[in-house]
């Protein structure tokens, strides 16, 4: 129930199916690549392969997918990112129905991420870097820069979840959000 208006909230599309599918796939290929990255072989190049199509998909569905999808409706500007990160430690942050601009700024980091850990990946097979240290060493290093993100991902969702009162993950999940 809405507080004071004794109606149930009203919920609105946001995350389309692309998005939610791409969002969770990715995650458990780059999963499943990092956990097999010792001896994965043929199965660590295949996932990471994976994700480097994913990223790609998302890429052009950020130009021409939906509304809350398309880079240029929540990519923020430097100063919109500053102004959200003073709000934020201040506790007093704005709610958005899309992407806020922190969470923007770390899909950013992300797909760069992923892109650079594939394309490592993918240049260590070739006949050109096959052995090279400083290729292997930009390959672990964006890896690992990954699951850094990633705790920072989550937890800036569990925070923007508990601070304005709604759930993050469900909405990924069912790509519905509260209206309000």
């Amino acid at each position: 129930m809405n507080a004071g208006t004794g109606e149930a909230p009203r919920f609105t599309p946001v995350w389309d199916l692309f998005v939610r599918i791409f969002h969770w796939s990715v995650a458990a290929a780059f999963g499943a690549a990092y956990v097999s990255s010792d001896d994965g072989g043929t199965v660590h190049h295949v996932l990471g392969y994976a994700v480097l199509a994913l990223v790609a998909l998302r890429i052009a569905w950020g130009f021409v997918g939906s509304y809350h999808a398309r880079f240029t409706n929540f990519v923020p500007s430097p100063r919109e990112f500053a102004q959200y990160s003073r709000a934020m430690r201040a506790g007093r942050e704005r709610r958005y129905l899309g992407h806020n601009p922190a969470g923007a700024v770390m899909i950013i980091a992300l797909l760069i991420l992923l892109t650079a850990t594939g394309a490592t990946g993918w240049l260590l097979t070739t006949n050109v870097f096959w052995g090279s240290e400083a290729v292997e060493a930009l390959h672990e290093a964006s890896a690992n820069a990954i699951l850094v993100c990633v705790v920072l991902h989550v937890g800036g969702v569990l925070l923007t979840s508990w601070r304005h009162r709604e759930n993050l993950v469900g909405a990924m999940l069912t790509g519905r959000k509260r209206n309000d």
